[in-house]
């Protein structure tokens, strides 16, 4: 019982390294989106003309799908590969996710 006890202390400790981690990619991420997304999908994740696409809509099981259109565009996008690297991209994920739809 002492054991699990220590167990889950040590986990709940852990517990505000990795907010704060996920707060700072998302502060990146929404530099990274004013710099490089906000012209087309808008400043709320979403182009009211309805030429890009709402990022709002991506779920948490897109990522793969995400990436794929960041590096290779899609339709009007063009591709970011070369442009943007891994870091923020996955920066700009945490971005998107955090202000998503429910």
């Amino acid at each position: 019982m002492r054991i699990g006890c220590v167990v889950i202390a040590a986990a709940l400790g852990a517990l505000p390294a990795a907010a704060a981690a996920d707060d700072a990619a998302v502060r990146k991420g929404a530099k990274v989106y004013e710099n490089n997304c906000s012209t087309c999908h808008g400043d709320e994740l979403q182009n009211n003309s309805g030429i890009a696409f709402d990022l709002r809509r991506l779920h948490a099981d897109e990522h793969a799908r995400f990436v794929n259109s960041v590096l290779h565009g899609k339709n009007a996008m063009p591709s970011w590969d070369g442009k943007l690297d891994s870091d923020q991209i996955e920066s700009l994920w945490a971005y998107i996710r955090a202000h998503a739809n429910p």
